[in-house]
């Protein structure tokens, strides 16, 4: 789960600290260094995947570095940052926003952490205006808001200022409706106690202590068992019935149920992905105890320190990899109550794989072609009839055999739907000799619309067909105005709100040849 980070950076955090055993008084930007330090060695020692990127704020913003595994890339930047002018919260949200998208899309979630002295800026563009034109919806709000962000996140700030002061209690509310607006995934973070070097990294190592907290479990097949570590740790999901809700959350027992091959998985829904690495049994008798949770970061790495000879150590965890790569099968996993999930080998390069673990929704019916998995057993027990049975039914197989040049819209990237505009716009300027070329286009848009609830996207078309009528030169043909006016008010038109209808050519005496 990547994580970025957003520092404020305006004048206001060169305010001193006054401390009365420190001759020299430390400045909140000093506060704020150490804090994040404290934060990077937590995750640098107990979360070694995870991506982190450094993101300063004030009225305009500037990544100091992008997304990366190197750590010590970001405590370097933190320690050459420039100070300016007035805080604006806006414009963090809204470079993170881009950011995140352009280097993991939409899919992928991740952590945001705010930093700031607990001001929400002055004037026009303040966070406690800007709340307020979107609960009024008034003009100024025509630039959308960036909350909430268009992937699955969690917003936390952490406030560098005496809990009681004035200021932060009137700001506490405000970063608590913008993390409601997220979706209500994150947590405001103050000191307990006076502000100080002591409660700013107790602050932040508390927010490492709930949010990234190592997962250690351990996996059983049989009498043979392995402790393992799930990367990014899985979090609690919550299973929906018709009356109530509830979360299920993963046993840190995971038990292989039996294995399949792979072409009966074939690609089943999943919720989650994790990569599975073997831990060996000296890191692992506290499980998530032997994190230093209450304890100085940069005391003694003792404790954590594992020996030289640990890839000799036999592993089970090595040896199912191994056998599910070379048998070409996965093994069906129970995590806990009603879950379920597999383990597999997956290889992210020709010379690289890994073993991963996929969650399904909780249920015991979620993967339609297995059945029940509490009914799942092994295969030496099917009759000779029921055998033959399952060899030409199991999985269940389509009845046509799809193609990659069906005539299908998919637009997970915005660079998708501006291409299949293009080819629309690119059409229509060639009217009238590509005129089935340009409503076989403009259709195939339409029912992607459609199909989306993308109604936006209509109306849109409609606008920018008209303006390319306007645009057309004295050397066109008649017949070109004629359809681009024709298809514009049809995307407008009620009637063609019906997916199974089509716009069609309009007849004129241009095209029928009068």
């Amino acid at each position: 789960m990547p994580t970025v980070l957003l520092l404020d950076v305006s004048l206001s955090m060169c305010r001193p600290v006054l401390q009365p055993d420190i001759a020299e008084p430390y400045q909140l930007r000093n506060l704020a260094v150490h804090g994040l330090n404290s934060l990077l060695d937590f995750i640098n020692q107990h979360c070694k995947l995870e991506f982190c990127s450094l993101i300063i704020f004030s009225s305009s913003c500037e990544i100091l570095s992008p997304f990366t595994r190197d750590l010590e890339v970001i405590k370097k930047a933190l320690l050459n940052i420039d100070f300016y002018d007035k805080t604006c919260i806006e414009t963090a949200l809204a470079s993170t926003k881009t950011s995140v998208l352009e280097e993991w899309g939409g899919s992928v979630p991740c952590q945001i952490i705010l930093v700031a002295d607990g001001s929400t800026g002055i004037g026009p563009n303040s966070l406690k205006q800007r709340l307020q034109d979107i609960g009024t919806k008034t003009k100024e709000t025509e630039q959308r808001f960036p909350l909430p962000f268009p992937f699955p996140s969690k917003l936390h700030v952490v406030c560098l200022s005496n809990p009681k002061d004035s200021n932060l209690q009137a700001s506490i509310p405000l970063y608590q409706k913008l993390i409601d607006i997220n979706g209500g995934n994150g947590q405001v973070f103050i000191p307990e106690g006076n502000l100080n070097l002591k409660t700013v990294q107790q602050m932040f190592l508390k927010l490492a202590e709930t949010y990234y907290r190592p997962f250690h479990g351990t996996l059983h097949c049989g009498n043979l068992n392995c402790n393992i570590s799930l990367s990014p740790p899985p979090e609690a999901c919550e299973k929906i019935n018709d009356f109530d809700s509830r979360k299920v959350e993963m046993s840190t027992d995971i038990l292989i149920c039996g294995f399949l091959d792979i072409n009966q998985a074939s690609n089943p829904p999943a919720l989650s992905r994790h990569l599975v690495l073997p831990i060996p049994p000296q890191s692992s008798k506290e499980d998530g105890k032997a994190v230093m949770m209450k304890q100085d970061i940069d005391a003694s790495d003792d404790d954590t320190v594992v020996g030289n000879d640990e890839g000799k150590q036999p592993s089970f965890c090595v040896l199912l990899h191994g056998s599910l790569k070379v048998e070409g099968m996965v093994a069906l996993c129970h995590l806990g109550g009603d879950w379920y999930g597999m383990l597999y080998s997956w290889a992210d390069s020709k010379k690289k794989s890994n073993l991963m673990l996929s969650t399904f929704e909780p249920g015991l019916e979620v993967v339609p072609w297995l059945g029940k998995f509490t009914q799942i057993g092994p295969a030496s027990l099917l009759t000779e009839l029921s055998k033959s049975t399952t060899e030409n039914s199991f999985p269940i197989k389509l009845a046509e055999k799809r193609s990659y040049a069906q005539n299908c819209v998919v637009w997970i990237r915005q660079m998708a739907l501006q291409a299949d505009i293009q080819k629309i716009l690119r059409h229509a300027r060639k009217l009238p000799d590509k005129t089935q070329n340009f409503y076989k286009e403009l259709n195939k848009l339409r029912r992607g619309a459609l199909a989306f609830g993308f109604y936006e996207l209509l109306d849109g078309m409609a606008i920018i067909l008209e303006r390319e009528c306007t645009l057309l030169p004295g050397s066109a043909h008649p017949d070109a105005a004629l359809q681009l006016t024709h298809a514009a008010s049809a995307l407008r038109s009620q009637v063609y709100r019906d997916y199974n209808s089509s716009i069609m050519p309009l007849c004129t005496k241009f095209s029928s040849g009068d």
